[in-house]
């Protein structure tokens, strides 16, 4: 048995969560389900980042203090994961005990290790994604990201001397080949430290929300720094409950591509600088597009997108859990930008569920029903059904295991496209009752019990469901995917129920 350890970002508390944030969290979701399934031990961290300028004038701008604030808003991020059904074993704020604690150890470490200094920072600042720019770097003096006029500041700092890991970051990176992926994200990382890298400012004296820096009690970290850094708290960095050793060796970061320098260029280098290793791998993933702009609350904000409209509770509450886990897992593949719209939700609802999942599992149970008495017989060991099943396994735990939903749940539905045809071709609904039917149907039920091992990373409620109806005790993922990943394992002489519609077909109109 391995280990995977699997973390989000750690989702800014300035406002609500909405779609995008769903994406991420539930493609994480599903690599941790799949690991468990594959018999690993897992830990899923997910969480809410609650410092800095951002939080302090949210807080403000809604009456607000800050507590009041990020208790509130965090509390809404836990609400709308226990909507989708994420299964994190973690949820880290940073305005946590254990985060303080952890971060000033990390960075107190670096600080001794002689990569942090004091100086002047003067230069362009975005409020909104907590990072300065240069002005070669800006539009016109605004933020290349939001769009917004970029603020000039100058104070006394902190900084960590980036520049002296170039050269490593490089070497890293060319010892490492799957550090980063997919490709073009690793590409782009490296090119961003061959173009060189200049040392950043990492403390703030303008504001005093944040954790205090242990050597000058004048700054607080500045936000992404301590960010940062929860990926450590929640494994015990600097404490008693120290697990590091354990867990990071098995990290895997999932990022959206806008945060790429944070966490494939600063956040290696910090670990270096504090005599760690590097996260062990980087997943990016593109961006939800509506309209081919980006999903975010700086559109909301300023007239665009309302992303009220798209929280992810409206859409569990219209729509079902398991449907928006499926849309969002298998319309795009991860790494790429995908367009989110309701009319796609529609379309894969009742295309990919209705009529291909949904009816088969319905017109299996009819003819079980109408042609068995309801029992469910058992499969054949060498059906020709059966080399179609075990590649669809094959090919879904090979995509799994490449961090790509999408290709494991397109194989998961050739399966299903292939148990559809194999119906049709047989006809068992024309069968008089007797052991030829009872032989195909044993082989259909087969391929459904294998489809609700499959698909259960990504549609945990459905699958449990589709389980019960199969007559089966337990859990699609009740066993390692070693175990229940086998044809034949259908006991037959259970009886199987066919209940109302999984998927009721959703009409434009609605």
């Amino acid at each position: 048995m391995g280990r995977f350890y699997i973390t989000t970002p750690i989702y800014y508390v300035n406002d609500a969560p909405h779609v995008g944030h769903a994406y991420c969290t539930v493609n994480a979701d599903s690599m941790a389900r799949w690991h468990r399934l594959a018999g690993d031990e897992v830990k899923f961290l997910t969480g809410t980042d609650e410092h800095g300028q951002k939080v302090a004038d949210a807080a403000a701008g809604h009456g607000v203090s800050t507590h009041e604030w990020t208790d509130q808003t965090s509390a809404r991020f836990r609400e709308a994961w226990d909507a989708l059904g994420i299964s994190y074993d973690d949820f880290i704020r940073t305005t946590e005990p254990r985060h303080y604690e952890s971060v000033q150890k990390f960075l107190a470490a670096i600080y001794e290790n002689g990569y942090i200094y004091k100086d002047i920072y003067k230069g362009l600042y975005c409020v909104s994604c907590e990072d300065y720019f240069t002005a070669e770097a800006s539009e016109d003096g605004n933020c290349p990201i939001h769009g917004r006029p970029l603020v000039e500041m100058e104070e006394e700092n902190w900084f960590f001397k980036l520049s002296a890991f170039e050269d490593r970051l490089l070497e890293y990176y060319g010892a490492h080949p799957g550090f980063v992926t997919p490709e073009t994200k690793s590409n782009e990382a490296y090119s961003f430290i061959k173009g060189g890298l200049r040392d950043i400012s990492i403390t703030r004296t303008s504001i005093s929300w944040g954790v205090p820096v242990p050597w000058d009690e004048n700054h607080v970290f500045y936000v992404w720094y301590d960010a940062l850094i929860n990926y450590l708290t929640a494994i015990g960095y600097g404490r008693d409950d120290d697990e590091v050793a354990d867990w990071w060796p098995h990290s895997h970061h999932l990022i959206g591509k806008e945060i790429i320098r944070f966490h494939c260029v600063w956040w290696p280098a910090m670990c270096m600088a504090a005599g760690l290793e590097p996260v062990s791998h980087v997943q990016v993933h593109g961006w939800l597009l509506v309209g081919g702009q980006k999903l975010s609350k700086t559109m909301a904000a300023e007239g665009g997108v309302r992303l009220t409209d798209i929280a992810p509770v409206v859409l569990t509450n219209e729509f079902g859990v398991d449907p928006i886990r499926y849309y969002l897992l298998r319309e795009t593949s991860l790494g790429n930008d995908g367009e989110f719209s309701l009319e796609g939700i529609i379309q894969r609802y009742n295309t990919d569920l209705a009529n291909n999942l949904g009816n088969l599992v319905a017109r299996v149970a009819a003819v079980v029903g109408s042609k068995c008495a309801g029992i469910g017989p058992a499969p054949r060991s060498e059906s020709t059904l059966a080399p179609a099943a075990r590649a669809a396994m094959a090919e879904a735990a090979d995509a799994w295991e490449r961090f790509n939903p999408q290709a494991a749940l397109e194989a998961t539905w050739g399966l299903i496209g292939s148990t559809n045809a194999y119906l049709e071709q047989h006809a068992p609904w024309k069968m008089e009752p007797g052991p030829d039917v009872e032989a195909v149907m044993g082989d259909a039920l087969e391929a459904i019990r294998l489809v609700a091992v499959l698909a259960s990373p990504a549609m945990p409620g459905v699958c449990q469901e589709i389980w019960r109806r199969l007559g089966l005790e337990g859990a699609p993922d009740g066993r390692t995917f070693a175990e229940a990943g086998v044809w034949g394992l259908y006991p037959g002489g259970v009886a199987v129920e066919k209940g109302e519609p999984l998927f009721p077909r959703i009409v434009s109109e609605q």
